[in-house]
């Protein structure tokens, strides 16, 4: 009996003991589940801070990377401003002015380098500076120094030290438009001969032009007027991209005052070149630069001076008047056949471009296009009235080279009053050489000597 009680005992201790093994073991997996959980859930939240200390460090990365360009932009925009050059500055860049590119009344002109490799040419103006020479590097400063154009010489900065007076500007490797429009080069200067120029090139040099001074009487925040357009102050990059250049004559006008009347020319400007007004000491405008640009349209399109004393023909002496004439008798072949170099496709181009210029050299600067229209004009997008003769104030006492010669002095006689009598005067004018046809009497209406 006891020994059954004792084995029923046994069994059931056994029993318990097994059921309490498996509890117990049960909890210690739960636990042990907890403590793996809370373990890869610290794994988690770690790999988590990780990764986000990663992604800030990136953000940080992409932010420095950002900065450097926009940097280096605002460096790039100050820039444009002039800067300031010391003289030592300058004889450090020149190489202690070892390259002499011209020189001028004005000074010298060299060759430079920046320290970052940009080749510039640095105008050293005498060091006397007169009130001319003083004037005129204020001009330079006080103009081309607040624009910036495809088709504007830039300036990169000034000195202005006791012993130095320099301005810089960039260097235009192919000089001037004067050095390829000549017979022989003439102009090329130290013996150079310089290569001859398609005339596509040239009227594409003319076009550019245009829209350089088109700039600076219209487009810029004031009116520059720049004073002395001629083909020495039209420089000429690698690729032939021509650049107004030398604003030492310019001056600034308030944009409301189209005539600028508190101006007067002077004898302002490159005899020649300058309008009628500016050595006449009349009031002047943006037109006088409307009138030198035609007399570089002459040059450009006879690939010669407008006046030549040694031709032996004395009629074509005076190379714009001879146009008129021919264009007047209705000869355009003889004209586009002086112009050496233009070929059959470009004939229409070369006999707008004379129209153009004879409009552009008329004696009233109201019956002078605007450059916007001359661009228009030259670049076919606009029609052009026949022009009417620019030349009718000469004296019929004297021969067009004699007027030629006595106007490049400063000189000169006239048939007309110099007042600007505007485009109402000419359609009445039956007695001026040269009256308007049908097609002019109907463009009255507008200031500008073209339809559309």
């Amino acid at each position: 009996m006891s020994t059954a009680v004792t084995a029923t005992v046994s069994a059931v201790c056994a029993t318990v003991a097994v059921v309490i093994t498996i509890a117990v073991i049960r909890r210690c997996r739960r636990w042990r589940w907890k403590v793996y959980k809370k373990f890869m859930a610290k794994i988690t939240d770690e790999i988590n801070r990780r990764n986000r200390e990663l992604e800030a460090c990136a953000a940080v990365n992409d932010v420095v990377i950002e900065i450097g360009p926009v940097e280096k932009f605002l460096h790039e925009i100050l820039n444009e401003k002039p800067m300031r050059f010391s003289s030592e500055q300058l004889a450090s860049c020149t190489g202690k002015y070892s390259t002499e590119l011209g020189s001028g009344g004005f000074g010298v002109v060299y060759k430079g380098e920046l320290p970052n490799g940009l080749p510039v040419a640095v105008k050293v103006l005498k060091v006397s500076m007169n009130k001319k020479v003083q004037e005129g590097f204020m001009a330079e400063i006080g103009t081309i120094g607040r624009t910036y154009h495809v088709h504007l010489v830039r300036l990169y900065g000034f000195c202005f030290d006791p012993d130095t007076k320099a301005l810089v500007y960039e260097y235009l490797e192919n000089g001037s438009l004067e050095k390829y429009l000549y017979r022989d080069g003439e102009g090329a200067g130290d013996g150079e001969r310089k290569e001859r120029l398609e005339w596509r090139t040239l009227h594409s040099i003319a076009i550019g032009t245009a829209k350089g001074i088109r700039y600076l009487h219209e487009e810029f925040q004031q009116r520059i007027v720049h004073y002395d357009i001629k083909p020495a102050n039209i420089l000429l990059t690698a690729d032939f991209t021509p650049k107004v250049a030398d604003f030492g004559l310019a001056r600034l006008g308030e944009r409301e005052n189209p005539h600028m009347s508190s101006l007067t020319g002077g004898g302002r400007g490159t005899p020649g070149y300058a309008a009628p007004e500016l050595w006449m000491a009349l009031p002047t405008t943006e037109k006088c630069d409307v009138y030198s640009f035609g007399m570089v349209l002459f040059e450009i399109l006879g690939r010669r001076r407008n006046y030549d004393a040694q031709l032996e023909d004395e009629s074509r002496e005076w190379f714009p008047k001879w146009v008129w004439d021919k264009y007047e008798q209705g000869d355009m072949e003889c004209i586009v056949s002086a112009a050496a170099g233009i070929g059959e496709a470009d004939r229409e181009k070369a006999e707008t471009m004379c129209k153009v210029a004879l409009w552009c050299v008329q004696f009233q600067p109201s019956a002078r296009p605007t450059m916007s229209s001359v661009v228009r004009m030259l670049e076919g997008e606009m029609a052009i009235v026949p022009p009417v003769n620019p030349f009718h104030y000469v004296s019929g006492g004297g021969s067009s080279s004699s007027w030629a010669l006595s106007s490049s002095t400063g000189t000169g006689t006239f048939t007309s009053s110099s007042r600007d009598t505007g485009w109402d005067s000419k359609v009445s004018a039956a007695s001026t050489p040269g009256k308007p046809t049908d097609a002019m009497v109907k463009s009255v209406e507008s200031t500008d000597p073209v339809t559309t």
